[in-house]
């Protein structure tokens, strides 16, 4: 009979995911998720099988925030260029805020590392992708139909083109690119509205 768990595995996962988000996959050890968690190597093994088990969960669970934020955001009640503003206004101001720690993102941080040589979790970061892509898009598209954002223009691309934005700023931001300099792409991806 198995014993019962003693601890949240939850917490356990929350731990687990800024020790990734802080370190990238490769270099964090088994001992650093040890550390973060408060949990034994047995314990980690017999609850997620292996460290890319528990990354990849760790990632889900950052993916599924982190997209929580992003769809309160496009469901507010700005009207719909104002919210690709707030997005992209959000991002420079989380990487150039007083607590910024220099992590960026885990989602871009994921596909820079590791998404290249790892099947299972590009297709995680592309059904991210595609979920993101799908809420952009539905809101330009709103704001086509209130005449906020030009009929003319793509929607779907617009929506790509937001993405990609975000994960520039992050990258940008990271390689020392100064917030004006930031704030300058925010507007000028604004432009293509």
């Amino acid at each position: 009979m198995a014993r019962p768990r003693k601890f949240d595995e939850g917490r356990a996962l929350d731990a687990a995911m800024e020790a990734f988000w802080a370190s990238g996959y490769e270099a964090t050890s088994t001992q650093d998720l040890c550390d973060a968690t408060g949990l034994g190597r047995s314990s980690i093994y017999n609850t997620f099988k292996s460290k890319h088990d528990l990354f990849e969960r760790a990632l889900a669970r950052y993916m599924e925030w982190r997209n929580g934020e992003l769809f309160a955001l496009l469901e507010g009640e700005l009207p719909a260029r104002q919210k690709i503003h707030a997005l992209l206004r959000r991002v420079i101001d989380d990487e150039f805020a007083e607590d910024a720690d220099g992590r960026g993102c885990l989602v871009v941080n994921a596909c820079v590392e590791i998404s290249a040589h790892d099947p299972s979790v590009a297709t995680s970061l592309e059904r991210d992708y595609g979920v993101r892509l799908e809420a952009i898009r539905a809101v330009i598209e709103s704001g086509q139909r209130d005449g906020d954002i030009a009929a003319d223009k793509d929607a779907r691309t617009l929506a790509h083109l937001v993405i990609a934005s975000v994960g520039g700023l992050r990258v940008s931001a990271r390689s020392g690119v100064g917030r004006t300099a930031l704030e300058a792409v925010a507007e000028a991806t604004l432009t293509a509205f």
